[in-house]
């Protein structure tokens, strides 16, 4: 397996070997050379045999091959010309001196060397001055290393044209057929569970009463490997809703609830909210009285419906990989000489009804996941494709225009943007919780700031769900990232019912959230969540403070002129 530029330079002493056969007049760059770590392997086996003359990567990158060699040849003073002696630190560059070899005779010697843009070669005696040339000789171009990867998830997405029930669970030829029975073992998920309902809503039937929306959760299935790596199969065309009330009638909910028309009270095609074509397998969930304001009520209803999406997966594993209609592939990358940055995730966890399950077994599931009020609401660092392959469960019961469904991280459009940005290198996804407590607020955000600083990022991007009092942990947040030199941008719904009542000096570039006209909680599914518009307005901003573009101070109200004029920019 040959090299990169960076792995020769990180093995600049090891013996140098030939990956593959190459041939005479080959001039030997890092794209020809075997990996170094793999040597003691091959010796062992008898494949690889070196020498006391084997010269070393540094030696002779850039030599020219005497003659044809094979793979797994060492390169020694025999095969190759004009190697390096040896390398010495001027100023901080490197330098080579000529071998025996080629300085003897030096009055008789010449010294070739290529260019690109003509065919064949000048020679110039050896000893010659080039300052006496008409022309200046370039020194030879660096090459830029070459961006890393560092593991690869790929993703296929199965068409659902139609959802029934019936006698078994399968999925096959696009129809999902469900269990019929299956809301009645979900009982057993938890004791608090006292009734669980299914129905199914195509796409032309919405206009149907529904309690509140608790959460929106794709169907995807691990088929190879484990969280943000291997292969995922994703239903395309059906979603899951999970709506809860306890054994009162009281709906499960904090800050204000959806209950309604589904056709009236979801912004369909946000990115964590039903499409318009996909048909929606409503999942009722009753709990005990008295439970839905606390941690264990809401996450009772959720075991639940996870027992009865666990059973669809199953049936989803087996779709045949020539069924997909379609494949993404994403990888985790370390991009060389790019600016360092992170995204961070604000996330509730406020001990009530407020947590999220964190790197769950299955993709978006619940099962095998930590709860970030468990952990302590402590950032947790997660990779891109971690997220995009469902390592959020959301268990948020925050008002619905502004809260982040399950389905919202699966699609989370600034890990998508950043991730695949090629003038930033994104190192990972911070989530933090948001404690009830100040002096526990205080303590995460200062353990993000030093997470931040440890990663040695230049820029960060701080968004966060809903509004009020995790908006002191957000200003903290912020701070606590600024103040160690880190360009930080800040997304979140403000305008005129959330607006900021905390604030401090970093925090002067941010992004406003809000889609709603008179800027309130409109209590519509997803309405004033992170769309990828926004994302593009906060990418490019903080593009602009690395930079050292001055920003400009935001209005002291929330004005929908301004983002329509930065969005128009953004076009």
């Amino acid at each position: 397996m040959s090299i990169t530029v960076e792995t020769a330079e990180q093995h600049y002493n090891d013996p140098a070997v030939l990956c593959c056969l190459r041939q005479k007049g080959t001039v030997i760059s890092a794209s020809d050379l075997e990996d170094p770590a793999i040597f003691p392997d091959l010796e062992e086996s008898g494949l690889l045999k070196l020498s006391e003359d084997s010269l070393t990567i540094g030696q002779v990158l850039g030599s020219t091959l005497d003659q044809d060699a094979d793979a797994m040849t060492p390169l020694t003073p025999k095969l190759v010309s004009h190697f390096a002696e040896k390398k010495t630190e001027e100023s901080g560059k490197i330098t080579t001196s000529l071998s025996a070899a080629a300085a003897s005779g030096l009055n008789n010697s010449v010294i070739r060397f290529s260019i690109n843009e003509l065919k064949g070669q000048i020679e110039i005696p050896a000893g010659f001055d080039p300052s006496v040339l008409p022309f200046t000789i370039p020194s030879a171009p660096k090459l830029e290393p070459e961006d890393q990867i560092i593991r690869t998830l790929t993703q296929r997405e199965f068409d659902v044209q139609e959802v029934r029930i019936g006698a078994e669970t399968s999925f096959q030829d696009k129809v999902l057929t469900i269990r019929e029975g299956l809301c009645t073992e979900s009982l057993k998920a938890d004791p608090l569970v006292k009734d669980a309902e299914l129905d199914i809503i195509p796409p032309d039937q919405r206009h149907v009463y529904s309690n509140t929306i608790m959460d929106v959760i794709p169907i995807a299935t691990k088929t190879e490997g484990i969280l943000g790596e291997g292969t995922t199969h994703v239903m395309r065309g059906a979603v899951v809703i999970l709506t809860g009330v306890d054994e009162l009638g009281v709906q499960v909910h904090e800050f204000g609830s959806c209950e309604g028309y589904l056709d009236e009270k979801i912004r369909f095609g946000r990115p964590g909210s039903p499409d318009p074509d996909d048909i929606m397998i409503r999942i009722h969930v009753t709990v005990q009285e008295n439970t839905g304001m606390e941690r264990r009520g809401p996450f009772a209803a959720h075991k639940a419906c996870d027992y009865i999406i666990q059973e669809i997966r199953e049936a989803l594993k087996k779709a045949p990989a020539e069924a997909c209609v379609k494949e993404d592939v994403y990888h985790d990358y370390k991009k060389t000489g790019k600016p360092r940055v992170v995204l961070v995730k604000e996330i509730m966890g406020q001990g009530a009804m407020h947590d999220n399950v964190i790197l769950p077994t299955e993709p978006a599931g619940v099962k095998g996941g930590r709860r970030n009020v468990d952990l302590g609401n402590v950032p947790v660092v997660l990779s891109p494709n971690e997220v995009r392959d469902g390592g959020i469960h959301a268990l948020t019961c925050i008002g619905p225009a502004t809260k982040e469904v399950t389905r919202h991280y699966f699609r989370e459009p600034l890990v998508n943007l950043m991730a695949e940005d090629n003038e930033i290198n994104l190192v990972g996804v911070i989530f933090i919780g948001s404690p009830q407590v100040n002096d526990e607020k205080s303590y995460v955000s200062a353990r993000l700031g030093a997470l931040a600083e440890a990663l040695d990022v230049e820029g960060a991007i701080v968004t966060t769900e809903g509004f009020g009092n995790n908006h002191i942990d957000f200003a903290e947040n912020i701070e606590q990232i600024g103040r160690r030199g880190i360009k930080v941008v800040g997304a979140s719904y403000c305008a005129y019912q959330g607006q900021l009542v905390v604030g401090n000096k970093y925090m002067d570039a941010m992004i406003e959230l809000n889609k709603d006209k008179d800027g309130f909680e409109n209590e519509i599914l997803a309405d004033s969540t992170l769309c990828p518009s926004d994302a593009k307005r906060a990418l490019l901003m903080l593009k602009t403070k690395m930079a050292g573009v001055p920003i400009e101070p935001a209005n002291r109200n929330w004005s929908q002129d301004v983002i329509d004029a930065n969005q128009q920019f953004i076009q």
